[in-house]
Parts: structure tokens; sequence; C-alpha cells
């Protein structure tokens, strides 16, 4: 199996049927794992629906389509380790469910790191490319100033020449991924992963994907000054202090 898809989920009825259909169409070889995280929109009673009708399996399942409902919500992060501990996968990529991104792109990163197999890579989608018609559309919100904030804090303090680290997609060997032992049960999850990337001395490799940002009116849950200080707060434990 090329890729594992790990999929957390919390309060995402709108738009998680529309979403596994996107990830289905993607024309690799593939499994799909959606955790849940105790959603209460009827996103989970969606979920037991597709495991009763046998259109999805469990986690010890051996199915393409697997299903997790977990008994609280302990964050993104968590999702994403129980997912990580799950996946078959050559290489692995976490997608969220809102439809910001377009799950076409794995092409574009699983090609990147073809080229290069055997060596120890990532490979991250760059929605901040300069010049770029996704950068320029992005509204000039709190989150966007966010996103190139800590971009170039991740910069100074890691060395790196990494345009966007607070993308969502972020592909790599299913190997490299399980080694970083990741700990965070939040967001800042994918602060984690680019700092332990970078201190394992993996290199990692960008390309421009598209990008569709929604609101917190339309279902956004990251809070941009919260979550923005933890995130900032994880780049910098993961640099001095783990």
């Amino acid at each position: 199996m090329k890729l594992s898809v790990l999929m957390p989920v919390f309060n995402e009825r709108a738009t998680l049927e529309e979403i596994l259909r996107r990830v289905e169409a993607v024309p690799v070889d593939k499994e799909i794992i959606v955790v849940d995280n105790s959603s209460t929109d009827g996103t989970r009673e969606y979920l037991q629906n597709l495991l009763q009708s046998g259109a999805a399996q469990d986690a010890e399942g051996g199915g393409r389509l697997r299903v997790v409902l977990q008994s609280e919500n302990g964050g993104k992060g968590s999702s994403v380790r129980r997912a990580l501990e799950l996946a078959r996968g050559e290489y692995v990529v976490v997608q969220d469910a809102d439809l910001e991104y377009d799950p076409q792109d794995y092409l574009k990163l699983l090609a990147l790191l073809e080229k290069r197999r055997g060596q120890k890579c990532a490979a991250f989608g760059n929605r901040l490319a300069p010049g770029s018609a996704v950068r320029a559309k992005q509204p000039r919100t709190a989150f966007y100033y966010g996103r190139v904030g800590l971009s170039i804090f991740f910069r100074l303090l890691y060395a790196s020449a990494l345009a966007d680290v607070a993308t969502c997609y972020k592909l790599m060997p299913r190997a490299l991924a399980q080694s970083l032992n990741l700990q965070s049960r939040g967001f800042d999850l994918d602060f984690e992963i680019a700092a332990k990337l970078r201190r394992a001395g993996a290199r990692i490799l960008q390309v421009p994907i598209s990008y569709s940002p929604r609101t917190e009116l339309e279902g956004k849950k990251i809070r941009a000054v919260r979550d923005g200080l933890r995130a900032a707060w994880a780049l910098l434990k993961f640099r001095f202090i783990r």
C-alpha cells in the first residue's frame, strides 16, 4: 500500500462525506483511517453507520477505510497519533476534514519523495510560496499573519528555508513518522512534526498546493491567538527542551 491518509475529525458532519469522496478519488493505492474525537454534531453517528453497513471497518480490520471512535475528546494530535499507530502504508499524510485542502495534491507530494527514495525526506505542501496565486488569494486575517510569523520563527530557530510550517500536508515515509515519538495532543502537533523532522536531520521538501481557508463562522476550530501561542511554545520546546 502506497499511502495512509490519517484523518482526525471533530464535529465535521457537514463536510465529512465530501472529503471522504475526494480522498477516495485520488488515483493512488491507499487506506483512510478516520479517528473521531467524540463528535456531537452527527459525525459519530455517520461513522457508526459506515461501520454497521460494512462500508468501513474498525481499527483491527483489513479494509481500505477504517474508523476509530475515541471515547473522549483528546485533541487533534491524539487522533493523529492513534491513526499513525494503525497505519500500514509506505507513506503517511494528515488530512483535515474541512475541505480547506485538495487531496489531489498528494500526487505532487508523493512525486517529490519518490524521486528521493531511500533518503531521509519529508514533503510539505506550501501555501505561502512568494508570488503564488494561492498566497495572494488568502485574506489578510490574523490566521494569515500567524502562518507567516510562525514560519519565520521556525526558520530562525531551526536554520531552515521552510516557507509554511503550519501546513496540514506533511507527507513522509511511515517509518520516519513513527520514529518521531510524537507527544502533542492538540493543533501543536503540526509544529512538533516539523521541529522533530528538522532535529532528526530530515530534509524538508516543499511544493505549492491549493488552499481554500474557511472562517470561524464556517467552523474553523483553530483560534489565532490561543493556538498561535501554543504553536510558538511547541517550536521553542522541541528545539531546546526535548
